[in-house]
């Protein structure tokens, strides 16, 4: 079903459901008319399940489940609101979303939904569970029409032959690994920089040669193993330097006596066996001959990898300190197709459908050519390409394009013609090139599994270009390409690799590596090619700058896969405001932060963000994707959202009128002056006098998990006490020392107060505490009030002369959405901190009546903890165990801050809320 169809079938959908809507009666025709009318799926009643019981403390009922696509359905009638609580039968008030999450979590965890729906046949409200406290996409049945493509996920299952292809790669990525160990344990030296070069340069042949003899390009099936097979173990190594000289050397520049077996192997060229006197091969063993005959030869077909994957599972091989220190991760062809898909996959795609529906013949025959020599037309440049596998998977998506297009042609039979006037393969219809896809990599192995990945890839489609035509092509001999470069992309001149007049499209996953844990060099490679702009900045950040520059005054388009750091916190401003005030680049559309899985043995999970980006105006609307389904939307900013750009730097003081927030009390200490609670018993056993000059010490972990820890507050202790306690004076003494022995003077001027915290930042009354990072799980930050007798830790922060207006405004789903979208994140924690999320944050102006019924609604929430003392914070707010005593009171004061910011409780998400919250940011920024 084509764009057009969808949404006619989901107008005439929309048209006929607008007035229905009994849940007990009409749930299920509904569902089953969507999947078959407007989705296209052939057999709805055998793709979706209704009814199935659940053993809560009662019994339940999933209204409809989908398990291609891990969708739980929780339907209600027309009259129900999707956001209010409805009484269960037990009498607990849940909303229909709460409700299905208790069924998820009586599944067992391989059953669990990836996606929970909830619909009233007037509204659906779709909840990614990969963010389980986020804020669900709404889609209303008026505007099915326009928005029927953000349902598709309900049908979209990962495609079978992909998955194979995944499998039989990482099963080739195994068995190059036990070859590498093995042939590697043969070297005379195997740290020598020299030998390591010549061992990769050999596994990348030998890959080949596999790969050559099941795919077809060295002629007969087996063609390598029987030559090798030939030979006694000894003699293999002798056996692969012939063969080696051979495969690089012309037909006719060949000794003409050579054996037959030999001769009869094609001249391969592209550089991949040359240099032959500079390789070091070691001898083999009857083990390593075993292995490369039986397991890689005899029980493995080559001809089935996807080039894609195991470009990337090949280079995995390497040692994991090396891919670790230079950041490299490796891109599943799922998230390759996230940025390319979006960046210009989804509009050629679109362009071809369109020329096959010209009516006219001859016009159709016209615009395909075109259309293909389009596609031949394009460069593709990845600046950190590694193994290649970005520049793999477009080539092999471009030449599926080019060989749909012919397919069409010859369906004309306008092709056919061609072919019968001689076409033998000395001539090809194919235009597409590898050509046309240019790279940089740091790493010389990466720079030739990456050359040697785009060889496979050209091999397989002319495979299946070979099917279209009923022909044969030659494959061989390899052309040589110097596209991909081994180098450092932050400090070569971009424009040396490729020419930006030439360039169309940037694309790639540039090194993760956090500021923190970058080489001196690599912060010299950043502050090199930002030209000093920003300091303490993610690595990736150079990439961003680099592509930004050389696509000024031109019509090349970005994206890039990143950590998320770079839209979030303080990096938001160092990152992206330079781009935008020198460059002036917008972003054009945006994946919102997702968990990203590689492909390799070691799994690298790290959260991302895929961010496309240009200079030159761009007329498509933008698209700004939760999870894998776009919203279209008028602008996206720095932070990922659809709001102004702005850019929340660092503050020392609040925007508004507001308490101060400050870090807690330091103690830099050693440890010595902060106590276990087995260490504070043993003390006040022995010492029972001290008990005046110990406090509870708190941080984050302890005041959430309701830990206890405890630490010696000394500021009114008396010398003579100090003297006479044995503990005390110990502890006191180890403080001296350890700042005496600081690297840091400030540090050491402090040993003459071994007594004190260095920074004593304690409040004389009552408190807020908000912890500075907090588990991403929780829709609210845990914080509260804390009497001055307990010590906060700097690893919380503080607020001194709040009261219950400022803890409720605080504790709102409006702050709360305010802090998810500009906090700096631990991981995916949140982070919280005073000068980017507290400092700038817009209060409100509420009337006192406003205002007294916050204070109302935030003394609620004191109160229903109060109802359960013997939980932690960390359980009552556990999202599926939060008392409903809890959850109402959170409601209602959410509620009460929302209407005193004139915010619609029933129709604002979170994301406009945070658009409005940016508009005020803005106004107040502009205004001071």
């Amino acid at each position: 079903m084509n764009d057009l169809q969808r949404k006619k079938a989901a107008k005439a959908f929309a048209e006929y459901w607008k007035d229905k809507g009994y849940e007990k009666g009409e749930s299920q025709p509904f569902w089953l008319s969507l999947l078959r009318d407007v989705l296209g799926v052939e057999h709805p009643e055998q793709y979706i399940k209704f009814e199935d019981q659940v053993k809560l403390d009662h019994t339940g009922f999933i209204d409809g489940f989908i398990d291609a696509t891990h969708v739980m359905i929780e339907q209600k009638g027309v009259e129900k609101d999707l956001r209010k609580p409805i009484k269960q039968s037990d009498g607990t008030p849940l909303t229909p979303f709460q409700q299905a999450k208790r069924y998820s979590a009586e599944l067992p965890y391989s059953q669990r939904p990836r996606w929970i729906i909830t619909c009233n046949f007037k509204e659906f409200l779709i909840y990614d569970m990969e963010k389980p406290t986020g804020e669900p996409e709404s889609i209303l049945l008026s505007e099915l029409e326009k928005e029927s493509y953000r349902l598709q996920f309900l049908v979209e299952e990962k495609d079978e032959l992909l998955h194979r292809e995944e499998q039989i790669s990482l099963q080739a990525g195994a068995l190059v690994g036990r070859l590498y160990e093995a042939i590697l344990n043969q070297y005379v030296d195997k740290t020598n920089e020299k030998t390591l070069h010549s061992f990769n340069i050999l596994c990348v042949r030998l890959v080949f040669c596999l790969y050559a003899e099941d795919a077809g390009i060295f002629g007969d099936h087996l063609k390598f193993h029987n030559y090798l097979k030939s030979f006694a173990v000894k003699d293999v190594r002798r056996a692969l330097i012939d063969l080696f000289h051979v495969l690089d050397t012309k037909v006719e520049a060949r000794d003409p006596y050579m054996d037959e077996e030999l001769a009869a192997f094609p001249y391969v060229n592209g550089g991949l066996f040359g240099d032959e006197k500079n390789i070091e091969i070691p001898n083999f063993t009857q083990e390593i001959v075993d292995l490369l005959l039986r397991k890689a030869s005899e029980d493995f077909d080559w001809s089935q990898i996807s080039p894609t994957i195991f470009g990337a599972v090949f280079e995995s091989t390497l040692n994991p300190e090396t891919r670790r220190s230079g950041g490299m991760h490796y891109t599943s062809i799922e998230n390759i197709h996230k940025v390319i898909d979006p960046l210009f996959l989804d509009d050629l795609r679109e362009e071809l459908e369109t020329v096959k529906a010209i009516k006219v013949p001859k016009t159709r025959e016209n615009r395909l050519k075109e259309y293909r020599g389009k596609l031949a037309s394009l460069t593709f440049f990845d600046p950190a390409c590694g193994s290649g596998n970005f520049l793999t998977e477009t080539y092999i998506s471009l030449r599926r394009l080019e060989n749909d297009a012919l397919r069409a042609e010859i369906d004309a039979g306008q092709v056919e013609g061609q072919i019968a006037l001689g076409f033998e393969g000395k001539e090809t219809p194919i235009q597409m090139s590898i050509g046309q896809f240019y790279g940089i990599e740091i790493n010389d192995f990466a720079v030739t599994v990456a050359k040697t990945a785009l060889w496979i890839a050209e091999s397989q489609m002319m495979k299946e270009t070979e099917e279209i035509l009923q022909t044969n092509l030659d494959f061989l001999p390899l052309k040589s390409y110097a596209n991909i470069i081994e180098g450092n992309a932050l400090r070569i001149d971009w424009e040396t690799v490729v020419p930006k007049d030439k360039l169309d499209y940037i694309m790639g996953n540039p090194p993760f590596v956090g500021y923190t844990y970058q080489t001196a060099e690599q912060k010299d490679d950043l502050q090199m090619s930002m030209k000093g702009v920003g300091k303490n900045l993610d690595y990736v950040a150079g990439w961003y700058f680099k592509a930004s520059a050389l696509m000024e005054e031109t019509c090349i388009r970005t994206a890039f896969v990143s950590t998320n750091s770079i839209t979030q916190g303080e990096q938001v401003a160092g990152v992206w405001k330079p781009l935008y005030d020198r460059f002036d680049i917008h972003i054009d559309f945006a994946y919102r932060t997702f968990r990203w899985d590689s492909e390799a043995n070691i799994k690298a999970h790290v959260h991302c963000v895929i961010v496309g980006f240009s200079c030159k105006s761009n007329p498509k609307q933008k698209q700004l994707y939760s999870s894998d389904r776009p919203i279209l939307v008028e602008n996206i900013n720095a932070y990922l959202l659809d709001a102004p750009n702005v850019f929340i730097e660092k503050r020392n003081r609040p925007l508004v009128d507001a308490p101060p927030m400050c870090k807690g009390s330091q103690p830099t200490d050693g440890g010595n002056l902060i106590l276990s609670v087995n260490e504070m018993e043993d003390l006040l056993e022995r010492e029972p006098q001290a008990v005046s000059y110990v406090r509870k010490f708190v941080g984050a972990e302890e005041f959430i998990n309701n830990k206890h820890r405890y630490c010696l507050w000394l500021e009114q202790a008396s010398p003579n006490i100090i003297k006479k306690s044995l503990g005390i004076k110990d502890r006191v003494e180890k403080v001296r020392e350890m700042r005496l022995a600081s690297s840091k003077l400030a540090t050491r001027e402090w040993a003459n107060y071994p007594t004190l915290f260095t920074e004593n930042r304690q409040p004389t009354s009552t408190y807020i505490i908000v912890p500075s990072v907090s588990s991403e799980n929780r829709k609210y930050v845990p914080m509260g009030f804390v009497t001055p007798d307990i010590v906060a830790s700097n690893l919380v922060l503080i607020i001194p002369d709040a009261n219950l207006y400022h803890f409720g405004v605080l504790t709102s789903n409006v702050h709360m959405a305010w802090m998810r979208a500009v906090c700096g994140r631990l991981k995916s924690d949140y982070r919280y901190s005073n000068t980017i999320v507290y400092n700038n944050f817009p209060w409100c102006s509420p009337t006192a009546e406003q205002k007294a019924k916050i204070e109302q609604t935030a003394q609620a929430i004191l109160d229903a903890r109060a109802l359960y003392p013997d939980c932690s914070l960390a359980d009552l707010y556990d999202e599926v165990a939060m008392p409903p005593e809890l959850r109402k009171a959170h409601q209602a004061n959410d509620k009460a801050v929302m209407q005193a910011y004139g915010f619609d409780v029933k129709t604002m998400t979170e994301s406009t809320c945070v658009a409005e919250l940016m508009k005020m940011y803005q106004e107040l920024t502009n205004s001071n």
